[in-house]
């Protein structure tokens, strides 16, 4: 790509293998360009997030699923976009142009559709996907608004953009094409979608 890279993989302790996987491309590709970053137990997205800018050495961070429901052919699409717009986020969209998700059954398009619905309604984002997590952001707009988040689980990706907007940082978007995991499952379930109606009322309350 011409572009300089670092992987960070950030794994809580999963019991399907990816620790084991990341060493062997750490041992292929080296530790400048492999970092593997494990921690002993499941402690969070957002705490996750800390947890690897903490190492990240460049000025830009993209965060993406390991799973390959967020597939790395966009990640030179997110660099253009950046250049373009000198954007301060670019996300990844499965909601506008080209964009889609695969593999999902009715209940979980309703659910994300819904979810985004309610929320550009309520807070009038300005973006069109406020729950997918792929996006590429500036490394300081990162930490400040990792500072600012409060937010657990669901709605944790939402409020990154609602406070990057506020902070008035730009936020370009790409078209993606979600594609659901083949191994592992979803952990959304009835607590989560509380959860989120909580925090997307917390968020309508306080921006």
């Amino acid at each position: 790509s011409g572009n300089n890279f670092e992987i960070i993989i950030i794994d809580d302790g999963s019991p399907d293998g990816t620790q084991e996987i990341a060493e062997q491309l750490e041992k292929i590709y080296g530790s400048d360009k492999i970092l593997l970053r494990p921690r002993a137990r499941k402690l969070g997205l957002g705490t996750a997030y800390i947890h690897g800018m903490k190492h990240a050495t460049g000025n830009f961070i993209v965060i993406m699923d390991a799973d390959l429901s967020h597939h790395p052919k966009f990640i030179p699409e997110f660099i253009r976009k950046q250049k373009e717009g000198n954007f301060d986020i670019v996300s990844g969209t499965r909601y506008k142009g080209n964009g889609g998700v695969y593999g999902w059954d009715l209940k979980r398009k309703l659910i994300s559709r819904g979810a985004n619905f309610i929320t550009q309604i309520l807070l009038r984002p300005g973006a069109s996907d406020l729950t997918g997590s792929f996006r590429l952001y500036r490394k300081e707009v990162l930490q400040k608004l990792m500072e600012k988040c409060v937010s657990k689980g669901y709605v944790f990706q939402m409020e990154m953009i609602v406070r990057a907007r506020q902070l008035g940082y730009t936020i370009g978007e790409v078209p993606i094409s979600f594609v659901d995991r083949v191994y592992g499952e979803s952990k959304l379930g009835g607590n989560e979608i509380v959860s989120f109606l909580k925090g997307l009322l917390t968020l309508f309350a306080t921006t």
